[in-house]
């Protein structure tokens, strides 16, 4: 049993990452999201970019429409879990797609907390795979950086003036002392090494910096 949930990236196939591509051809059945009520697939973008990477790469899987409204309710995602949960009756690998990445306000994490709470099996089983997001696409089409130097950037939702917000520290210099960056919210992680050898990911705030790839994310 496996589920991937797997970023696409900001529309164009070709920014799909190879890792999400493996995961979508090593799929039995992929769910795709869809706005429409009669699960055609006329208004998906995620669609459009599943049904290239098939047609492209000469590979074929059945698609498992995921009815979507924008509404932001619990009714909603619960009806995709359930979608999700019977569909493992008859296949045994299963991808969800979702648009940019995963991380950014995306439909992934409201549906993996519901499944952890409903099935822990099929939770500790699942691998959330990240992609390209639109900033950053939108950022290489003009040939300027988010961030550069000592410089910092922010996202920030236009509908609402103060929301909560995580923070991610970047660049330290080794034996700094943590102590400087202030916690403030309750899901704090140390990531040091990432994908290289000696990967280490700890739930607090190491104390002081031994490793130049170190990075810190204050959750919300």
């Amino acid at each position: 049993m496996k589920l991937y949930m797997v970023s696409l990236g900001p529309g164009d196939y070709e920014l799909i990452t190879l890792k999400a591509f493996k995961a979508l051809k090593n799929s039995d059945a992929i769910c795709v999201p869809t706005k429409s009520a009669d699960n055609s697939f006329t208004r998906s973008m995620t669609y459009r970019i599943v049904k290239k990477l098939m047609d492209e790469f000469e590979f074929d899987k059945p698609i498992i429409p995921m009815y979507t409204p924008m509404r932001f309710q619990k009714g909603d995602w619960q009806r995709q879990v359930d979608t999700i949960l019977d569909s493992f009756k008859i296949y045994e690998k299963l991808s969800f797609v979702t648009l940019g990445d995963s991380a950014v306000y995306s439909t992934v994490y409201y549906l993996l907390d519901i499944i952890k709470q409903q099935n822990s099996s099929i939770y500790e089983h699942s691998e959330v795979i990240p992609g390209v997001t639109s900033f950053s696409h939108a950022s290489a089409k003009v040939k300027k950086p988010l961030c550069i130097g000592d410089s910092s950037f922010i996202i920030r939702p236009l509908h609402k003036r103060k929301v909560p917000f995580t923070t991610v520290y970047m660049r330290p210099k080794i034996g700094m002392d943590t102590t400087l960056i202030k916690q403030k919210n309750s899901s704090f992680f140390t990531f040091e090494n990432l994908n290289y050898k000696g990967e280490n990911i700890l739930d607090y705030k190491k104390d002081k910096v031994d490793k130049y790839m170190t990075l810190f994310i204050d959750f919300i």
